[in-house]
C-alpha cells in the first residue's frame, strides 16, 4: 500500500509507466528497502533491479523471486508489484526468523514487463533470458520518439551490472482472472502460460469530405477496422485450446467530425495454449485481412510485434509450490496463466515458477483492482516454503518462518 502511493491514482489504482520519474520513485524505495534489510543492490544494462542476500555458498546459483513494478496506464496496485514486494517480505521474514540459506537469494525488479510505452512487452526479462539483444531493446522508442537508452539514463537506473545466471526463480502474482475467486481456492499452482502473437495493423485508405463522397465511393479505413475487430472476435471464439483474442489499441486519422478516415491504427493480441493452435489463428487473421482489403479497398500493412511460444513452467518448483500449500493448508488447484509474465522468458534459462493468489471478481489492469490481505499473506507464504525447498536451510529453523 505505502508503494501504491507512488503514481495513485484517483479511483485507487496506480499509473507507473516504465522508466519514467515515477518508475524512478518506485524503483528508488524497492532499494532503499531491499537495502535495509541487508541486501545489496546492482543495475543491469536494461534497468533490471537486483537485489541480493548472500547465502552461505557463495558459488550456489542464486534462488531468485521478482516480478515488476510498472504498470498500465490505468493499473492496479498488486500488478507486478505485488511479487516484487513478496519475494522482499520472505527476505525480511527470514532475517526476522534468523534463518540463513545455502544459495544467495535475489529479488528482481524487472523492466518495462508491461509494455504500454515501451514494445516489446516483458522487455527486462526479454534481455537478460537472451530473447532480445540490448542493442534492440535500448533502440525502442515510445510515441514522443524517446528511446529506452535516453529514458533509461534520465532516470539514473542505466547500470553495468553483470547478473549471475540463475538456480531457479519464483514470481508470485495475482491471477488476473476469475477461475481462482469463482472455485474459492486461495493458491493457483501454475503450469505455465500462453503463447502469444502481437501485431501491429495499419489499415490505408482515403481521406475524404463525409458529405460529397458516396457511400459506395468511399475507401473508409474505419470501416475495414470495424470488420478487422469482428473478425479477432470470430477467431477467438472459434478455435479451441483457451484461445484469446483482443483489439486492444485503435488511432483514427485524421480523427475529425466529418472526414471519412483515411487510416486507422491498431493492434491485434492472440493467445493459446497450443503452440499450433496458435498458428493456425494467425492464418486465419491474415485471410480476413485478404477479404477486407479486397471489399473494403482498403490497404493491410500488418507487422508482428511479438510472438512466443506457450510456456511450461519447471516440473519441481511446481511440485514445490503444490506441496506449500498443502503443508500450510491452503486450498490449491493447478491454473494455466493467461497473461504473460517474466517468468515466461525466464523460464528459458533457469527453471522457473508462479503462485497466482486471486483478485476480486478476476479484474486486473484496472484501477479497481484488488486482493485480500489474507490472500497475498498466503501467496508469500507458500512462496517462502517453496524458496526455501529449493535454497535449502543452511542456519536456524524452516519452522521459524
Amino acid at each position: 500500500m505505502e508503494l501504491a502511493r507512488i503514481g495513485a491514482t484517483p479511483k485507487g489504482g496506480v499509473c507507473r509507466l516504465t522508466l519514467t520519474e515515477i518508475d524512478r520513485e518506485a524503483r528508488d524505495l524497492f532499494a532503499r528497502w531491499a537495502r535495509e534489510a541487508g541486501m545489496s543492490v546492482s543495475v543491469d544494462a536494461i534497468g533490471n533491479v537486483y537485489a541480493r542476500r548472500e547465502g552461505a555458498d557463495p558459488k550456489a546459483a542464486p534462488v531468485a523471486m521478482g516480478s515488476h513494478l510498472d504498470s498500465q496506464p490505468s493499473g492496479g496496485k498488486f500488478d507486478g508489484a505485488y511479487g516484487v514486494m513478496a519475494g522482499l517480505e520472505v527476505v525480511r521474514t527470514l532475517n526476522d526468523a534468523g534463518i540463513a540459506t545455502r544459495a544467495p537469494l535475489e529479488v528482481i525488479a524487472w523492466t518495462n514487463e508491461e509494455g504500454s510505452r515501451f514494445v516489446p512487452t516483458m522487455m527486462g526479462s526479454g534481455v537478460f533470458a537472451g530473447v532480445h539483444t540490448l542493442d534492440y531493446a535500448l533502440a525502442q522508442t515510445d510515441r514522443e520518439g524517446v528511446s529506452v537508452r535516453d529514458a533509461l539514463q534520465a532516470i539514473g537506473y542505466a547500470g553495468d551490472a553483470r547478473p549471475q545466471p540463475l538456480g531457479a526463480y519464483f514470481e508470485a502474482h495475482i491471477e488476473q482472472g476469475p477461475v481462482l475467486e469463482q472455485t474459492r481456492t486461495t493458491i493457483g499452482v501454475v503450469q505455465g502460460a500462453l503463447g502469444q502473437r502481437w501485431f501491429d495493423l495499419t489499415l490505408t485508405g482515403q481521406d475524404a469530405h463525409a458529405g460529397p463522397t458516396p457511400m459506395d465511393g468511399r475507401r473508409d479505413a474505419l470501416v475495414a477496422a470495424s470488420r478487422v475487430v469482428l473478425e479477432v472476435n470470430r477467431i477467438a471464439t472459434g478455435f479451441p485450446d483457451t484461445a484469446r483474442g483482443t483489439v486492444g489499441e485503435m488511432r483514427v486519422l485524421p480523427n475529425s467530425r466529418n472526414v471519412v478516415p483515411g487510416e486507422v491504427r491498431m493492434t491485434i493480441d492472440l493467445r493459446n495454449a497450443k503452440q499450433a493452435t496458435l498458428d493456425a489463428m494467425v492464418d486465419a487473421l491474415r485471410s480476413a485481412l485478404a477479404a477486407i482489403e479486397s471489399e473494403c479497398r482498403v490497404s493491410c500493412a500488418l507487422t508482428e510485434v511479438v510472438s512466443f511460444a506457450p510456456s511450461e513452467f519447471d516440473p519441481a518448483l511446481v511440485d514445490s509450490v503444490r506441496s506449500a500449500a498443502a503443508a500450510l493448508g491452503h486450498s490449491h488447484r493447478d491454473i494455466v496463466s493467461g497473461a504473460a509474465h517474466d517468468a515466461v522468458y525466464v523460464s528459458r534459462i533457469a527453471p522457473a515458477a508462479m503462485v497466482f493468489v486471486p483478485c476480486e471478481g478476476g479484474i486486473s489492469h484496472n484501477e479497481i483492482e484488488n486482493a485480500t490481505p489474507e490472500d497475498v499473506a498466503a501467496g508469500t507464504d507458500v512462496l517462502l516454503h517453496a524458496v526455501l525447498a529449493r535454497a535449502a536451510v543452511a542456519r536456524g529453523k524452516a519452522e521459524a518462518a
